[in-house]
C-alpha cells in the first residue's frame, strides 16, 4: 500500500472527515442505520437541515437564470468553505470567521475608467433592485452546491464606472487583513487574493456582483460584505470580499494560476472533458448526497458558450 507523506497532500485532496467516516459505515453496514436514515444524511450526518435565517430582503424578484434544482441546505453551505484566507480546513471559516469586520467597507474602482471613486459597500448594493437567482455551483474539487444568491448582474458596476476602449479585463481583489483573516498569516498562497474576468464574461447576465443568500445578507464565511458569482467556472473564480475593481488591458495574473499554473488556468470553465492533473473532472458529488453525479459542460450553463465559440478549451483552460 502507498502512504503519502503529509507534507505530499494538498488539502484539497483530503477527503472530509465525516465523509470518511461515513463511507467506512456504509461499507461496514448496520442495516438498522441504514433503515433509519436516506443517503443525504449518510453523506453528512452530523448536518440536520437547518432552516435559512429570516429574509432580510423583501420582494426579492426571482431571476429568469435561476435552476430548478433542489436548493443545498443552509448548514451546509455555511459550514463547508473554501477560504482560505481564515482556513485550509472547509469547516474551519464557518467558526473563524464570525468576528470578521464588514462595516465599514470600502471599495475602490479604478484602472482604465472614466469614473474612478472609492465607494462604500452599502451604497454600491443600493444601485439596483435586489434578486434571486438560484446557481449549481462546482468545485475544482469535485463537489457542488445549488444556492439562492441575492444581488444582481455585475454589468451595473461595470456600466457605472464607464471602462475605456482599451479595458480587456476586470481585475477583483480581496481584502488583504492578517489580523481579521488568519489563514493570511501562512504563505499558502500569495496574498491578497486576486482574480479577473475578460471583459464579455464579466457583462454577460449571468455574472452576479451578490451581497445575500437565502434571503438574507452574506455570512462572513461565504464572502460577506460583497462577493462575485460565476457560476460556469469552478468556484475558485467567483472572488470574496472584494474591496478593489481594476479595469485592465491585459489578462491578470490570477492567484491560483500563479501558484499552480498546470493545475488552475485563467478561465476555468467547468469542462468534464479537462481533467486536473490529480483527479478527474468528469463527476462531482453535491454536498449532502453519497452518490456522484456527471459534471455538465459550462456547469450547465450553455447560455456562455458563445463567449468561447473557436476556442480550444483544453489548451484554454
Amino acid at each position: 500500500m502507498l502512504i503519502k507523506k503529509a507534507a505530499d497532500i494538498a488539502s484539497s485532496e483530503i477527503t472530509p472527515k465525516q465523509l470518511y467516516l461515513n463511507r467506512r459505515a456504509f461499507l461496514a453496514g448496520s442495516a438498522a442505520a441504514i433503515a433509519g436514515a436516506g443517503l443525504k444524511e449518510l453523506a453528512f450526518p452530523s448536518r440536520r437541515a437547518q432552516a435559512a435565517p429570516s429574509p432580510k430582503f423583501e420582494g426579492l424578484q426571482k431571476s429568469q437564470f435561476s435552476t430548478t434544482e433542489t436548493i443545498t441546505p443552509f448548514k451546509d453551505v455555511t459550514h463547508y468553505n473554501n477560504y482560505y484566507e481564515f482556513s485550509t480546513d472547509k469547516e474551519g471559516p464557518a467558526e473563524l470567521a464570525k468576528n470578521f469586520r464588514t462595516h465599514p467597507w470600502k471599495v475602490t474602482i479604478d484602472g482604465l475608467v472614466e469614473k474612478k471613486q472609492v465607494l462604500d459597500a452599502e451604497d454600491i448594493i443600493k444601485w439596483a433592485a435586489p434578486e434571486e437567482r438560484i446557481y449549481r455551483h462546482r468545485c475544482v474539487e469535485g463537489w457542488s452546491i445549488v444556492v439562492p444568491w441575492v444581488g444582481f448582474s455585475l454589468s451595473e458596476l461595470i456600466k457605472r464606472a464607464q471602462p475605456l476602449g482599451k479595458a480587456k479585463f476586470v481585475e477583483f481583489t480581496t481584502l488583504y487583513d492578517m489580523q481579521q483573516m488568519p489563514g493570511q498569516r501562512q504563505r499558502v498562497l500569495d496574498w491578497p487574493y486576486v482574480e479577473g474576468l475578460r471583459m464579455d464574461e464579466a457583462m454577460h447576465p449571468l455574472a452576479l456582483l451578490c451581497f445575500g443568500m437565502y434571503g438574507d445578507a452574506l455570512p462572513n464565511q461565504d464572502g460577506a460584505p460583497l462577493r462575485i458569482v460565476v457560476p460556469w467556472k469552478y468556484g475558485f473564480k467567483s472572488a470574496k470580499a472584494i474591496v478593489r475593481f481594476r479595469f485592465v488591458e491585459k489578462q491578470p495574473t490570477n492567484t491560483w494560476n500563479e501558484s499552480a499554473p498546470s493545475e488552475y488556468g485563467f478561465y476555468s470553465n467547468v469542462n468534464p472533458h479537462v481533467d486536473h492533473p490529480r483527479w478527474s473532472q468528469a463527476k462531482e458529488r453535491r454536498l449532502g448526497e453519497f452518490l456522484k453525479r456527471p459534471t455538465l459542460m459550462f456547469n450547465g450553463y450553455d447560455q456562455v458558450a458563445g463567449l468561447y465559440s473557436g476556442m480550444d478549451l483544453k489548451k484554454n483552460f
